[in-house]
């Protein structure tokens, strides 16, 4: 753990963009973040651009941004799309690098501005616990907690082809960041604790994220993809000649996540939800949100994949409340599935949906949990939009701001104020070949 700790921070100079130090003018910047294409339209791997605007020129419909120009915004260097994060202010930005030779390298900028981020503290190389692929979030404020989880192949007694199945092994790895002095501060691996019974069942887990920190600052709450074989299926065997056993989602029993002890990280638990059966890991999106009631509010979504529900970790019981659950398509009276992309809690168990409708078109909506109500908000060109890489609502006060483009279409920032329904249609936003908005922070 010494050894980590010490390897994990490198200084690298708190100054990426000239001599003089950042000076804090009381601004409240709104980030926009915009994901390049690197080979397909839309991939999104050609690394992520930041820049920042205030409120004034997010409402003004007369302001214009290009950011595409080389030099024009801040370049977050990534093989694939970043996985940027924000203090609550909007005055820091983080970043963890996905994949590529700095994948895992966690860095923190002063936003001061247009294209003027300022890098302070220390890069920190989370790859030598969480590999060069980590999901993380922002936990808490000025916590950030990343995550990365492997299943083994499928134990088995007997050869092929009347191989008995045994089980699968799912082993998590967990780090605790310090997003004010940039560190690691606690790490820990552990078996995913299935019962011996849901073990034999097929159940296993590959791909977790989106963890949270509870109100009572003692658990976090990490989200899952579970899945499930059919152990009594015929297994197959590949060219390598690994054995597997067919699919079971059809049969899962229902939505889980993954609790422990916060900060020392021990104690795995695996809790279940019984109002849902999707997984709630998301995609390079935070769907896990603490209420000001205490509870935890988390959508439904596997990776581009998103689902209608919003259930409820209770406060109390560190579980799951199984008597309640906001369905989205209901609360629309829509036909067909309406898939949470991306959302925001608010305030006052309101919040502000990302979604789709049988996986097409992109569309807004003001939800209300306790009434279990949703409002559509109109906006242009909803159907060529696409969210599947969106990763951030950004919030100020009454107001809430998302960048809107379809892939190499213009667009433009809509702000909407949450609590009378007003909606501007604000900054026009220039966009290039095989390029979209993705974030606002």
């Amino acid at each position: 753990m010494i050894t980590s700790l010490v390897l994990g921070s490198c200084d690298k100079g708190t100054d990426s963009g000239g001599d003089t130090p950042p000076v804090d003018d009381g601004a409240r910047w709104i980030t926009l973040t915009a994901a390049l294409k690197l080979t397909n339209d839309g991939d999104g791997n050609g690394g992520t651009l930041a820049y920042a605007i205030n409120h004034d020129q997010a409402i003004d419909p007369n302001y214009e941004l290009d950011i595409f120009p080389v030099g024009k915004a801040l370049k977050l260097e990534s093989p694939r799309t970043s996985r940027v994060q924000s203090s609550a202010d909007g005055k820091y930005l983080y970043d963890i690098q996905y994949t590529g030779a700095d994948g895992g390298i966690f860095t923190k900028f002063k936003v001061n501005g247009q294209e003027k981020y300022v890098r302070e503290g220390n890069e920190v190389n989370t790859s030598i616990i969480l590999g060069t692929s980590p999901r993380w979030v922002k936990s808490a404020e000025g916590v950030g907690v990343g995550v990365t989880i492997a299943a083994d192949t499928a134990a088995y007694t007997g050869t092929f082809p009347s191989a008995t199945f045994a089980s699968i092994k799912s082993t998590a790895k967990v780090a605790i960041l310090n997003l004010d002095n940039p560190s690691i501060i606690n790490t820990a691996e552990f078996v995913v604790p299935f019962t011996a019974e849901q073990l034999a069942q097929g159940y296993s887990i590959g791909r977790i994220d989106v963890p949270i920190i509870n109100q009572a600052k003692d658990k976090v709450y990490i989200g899952a993809n579970i899945s499930k074989v059919n152990p009594a299926g015929t297994p197959t065997r590949n060219a390598d000649g690994l054995i597997s056993w067919p699919s079971d989602a059809a049969n899962i029993a229902g939505t889980v996540t993954l609790v422990l002890d916060y900060p020392s990280l021990r104690n795995p638990k695996v809790i279940w939800s019984t109002q849902s059966k999707y997984g709630n890991n998301g995609y390079r999106t935070m769907i896990q949100y603490l209420g000001d009631d205490g509870n935890v509010y988390q959508a439904t979504g596997v990776n581009t994949t998103g689902y209608p529900h919003i259930l409820r970790i209770d406060k109390t019981t560190n579980d799951y409340d199984n008597t309640f659950l906001f369905d989205l398509s209901k609360a629309l009276g829509v036909n067909g599935l309406a898939g949470i992309k991306a959302w925001r809690y608010l305030k006052d168990n309101k919040g502000i949906v990302m979604y789709d409708i049988d996986k097409k078109g992109g569309y807004l909506a003001l939800i209300d949990l306790n009434a279990k109500t949703a409002t559509k908000i109109p906006t242009d060109n909803e159907a060529n939009l696409n969210f599947d890489q969106h990763q951030s609502i950004a919030v100020s006060g009454d107001y809430v701001y998302i960048p809107l483009t379809a892939v190499s279409q213009p667009g433009n920032v809509y702000v909407i104020n949450w609590k009378t329904g007003t909606i501007t249609k604000g900054a026009k936003l220039t966009n290039g070949t095989g390029h979209r908005y993705i974030g606002a922070y």
